[in-house]
């Protein structure tokens, strides 16, 4: 299986973007792993964990102050400056506008709520009311923000995949060539 490698004196910084269970994590670990660049995915759960909150706790007290968002967003965008990466946020297609390629990963609200019951737990029903109010909750702040409707991705992003069709594997596999087409990347033997 073909290797991929950055073209020698270039930077290549990739947004990937997607709602909660969408694969944002999942695809933008494997694809920095496979280009040997620093991945960012700084959120919400690794924010909470720093400041001994539960995911819930920070989403409910982000409802009110806005510090939990604009810090999350500046700070990774603040990391992504500065070096090769991939940035793996719910933002990060419009939040890192130098981006080389913005990635939006889409997957039906069922499957998503699916995969999180897998790697969290707890009921499907219970999930799924907790993803449909944390979508909504951000879309709404995301607006107040910035002025950003995460819901309208289309004229942003440069590739949009649905992550329902293929396995993480593949769908890395699919970035990569198309990152090879762009001509930010190489594939070695």
């Amino acid at each position: 299986m073909a290797g991929y490698k950055l073209i020698p004196g270039k930077e290549l910084r990739i947004a990937i973007s997607g709602k909660s269970g969408c694969g944002n994590t999942t695809v933008s670990t494997l694809l920095a792993e496979k280009l040997g660049i620093k991945l960012i995915n700084y959120t919400f759960r690794q924010l909470a964990a720093e400041k001994g909150l539960t995911l819930a706790q920070v989403i409910e007290n982000a409802k009110t102050d806005d510090s939990y968002d604009k810090y999350v967003d500046t700070h990774q965008v603040e990391l992504a400056r500065r070096e090769s990466c991939v940035l793996g946020s719910r933002l990060a297609i419009w939040m890192l506008r130098e981006a080389d390629v913005k990635i939006y990963l889409l997957a039906s609200d069922e499957l998503r709520a699916k995969r999180i019951l897998g790697r969290e737990g707890g009921s499907l029903q219970e999930i799924k009311e907790f993803t449909s109010m944390r979508d909504s909750e951000d879309t709404r702040r995301y607006k107040k923000l910035y002025g950003i409707d995460n819901n309208s991705y289309d004229t942003v992003a440069d590739m949009k995949v649905d992550t329902s069709c293929n396995v993480p594997e593949e769908i890395v596999h699919s970035i990569l060539e198309e990152l090879v087409q762009r001509g930010f990347v190489e594939r070695t033997e």
